[in-house]
């Protein structure tokens, strides 16, 4: 069973910076899309980025110029650089990982955005 464990989440300030990693227990062959989702309290799952195989991108359009996600297929491991932070920030974020048709969540890291 592959496990994705995330690590860089904590407490910052409004307008920092965070970068969340994800790597898996054991490298993942032909890895389709890697991304990151979030949920806050009270509110559903929700997508933040995604990056395919082919290194196309898609983000959640309050990201858009203050998140990058970035992925290493060989190892197995995605990343979120996350600037320029706001308290709506705020959630647990869940790094996902699509070998079709099977789909992994890690189990996720708290990233706390003060004002």
């Amino acid at each position: 069973q592959v496990q994705l464990v995330e690590s860089g989440g904590g407490l910052v300030q409004a307008g920092g910076s965070l970068r969340l990693s994800c790597a898996a227990s054991e490298t993942i062959l032909s890895i389709n899309t890697m991304g990151w989702y979030r949920q806050a309290p009270g509110k559903q799952r929700e997508l933040v980025a995604l990056i395919g195989s082919d290194g196309s991108t898609n983000y959640k359009d309050s990201v858009k110029g203050r998140f990058t996600i970035s992925r290493d297929s060989a190892k197995s491991t995605v990343s979120l650089q996350m600037n320029n932070l706001k308290p709506e920030d705020t959630a647990v974020y869940y790094c996902y990982v699509l070998q079709a048709p099977h789909g992994y969540w890690g189990q996720g890291t708290q990233v706390t955005v003060s004002s």
